[in-house]
């Protein structure tokens, strides 16, 4: 860098410093404030620098240190936000939540239970409980019903009273157009990606994003 500098007795030196390589092309506001004593230590006294012009540099000054305190603000609102996000979903283990699926899943209990959602009433609406082959393993009649959110359940035992297992089962919806269904997921674990995105809650459904809950059980 070459600064030019005039005495009092009006002679001219000038002065070259090399600049020092940091690696870093951004500049902070140490890097303005240092800018700014540089400026003023050599400038004309004959002609220094320009009053509005000095305002705009200060104004600039600033600006840079608000912005890098709202950054830094932001960062801190963020951390506090993700653990209690985190928090929040890990409380949620053991309990069960209700999400938009046609795969129904049991309990610890082996009940299987969930919702349809129908827009026109209907006179004979039933869900059919469908196994990987195809074979309905239970089919419950819910009989007429209106417009609206309509529960079923099973406990998940046959005629005989024997429990069927722990597979998962598809939802098939008769006796109502374009139903839409719901059913209830026990929550075993949150998963907390390592690149800081949103927790994940764990089910025999799948992975959820805390959101997609329409209610916790």
């Amino acid at each position: 860098m070459t600064t030019t500098v005039t005495d009092s007795a009006g002679l001219t030196l000038t002065q070259t410093k090399t600049a020092k390589e940091t690696g870093n092309s951004n500049m902070d506001q140490a890097d303005f404030l240092r800018l700014l004593t540089t400026q003023l230590q050599t400038q004309d006294p004959f002609e220094p620098v320009n009053n509005s012009e000095m305002v705009s540099q200060m104004a600039t000054i600033t600006n840079s240190s608000g912005i890098a305190e709202m950054n830094a603000s932001l960062k801190e609102i963020k951390n506090e936000l993700s653990g209690t996000r985190l928090g929040d979903a890990a409380s949620w283990i053991g309990r069960s939540m209700l999400v938009e699926s046609n795969l129904a899943a049991p309990d610890a209990a082996g009940q299987y239970a969930g919702e349809v959602a129908i827009t026109e009433a209907s006179t004979a609406l039933s869900v059919d409980l469908v196994d990987g082959s195809g074979n309905v393993v239970k089919s419950i009649d819910l009989g007429a019903q209106d417009a609206g959110n309509v529960a079923f359940y099973w406990d998940g035992k046959d005629d005989a009273g024997n429990n069927i297992g722990t597979q998962t089962l598809q939802v098939k919806v008769r006796g109502a157009a374009n139903a839409q269904v719901a059913t209830w997921a026990s929550i075993a674990a949150v998963q907390s990606p390592a690149d800081g995105s949103a927790s994940k809650l764990i089910t025999p459904l799948g992975t959820f994003d805390p959101s997609a809950a329409i209610r916790l059980g």
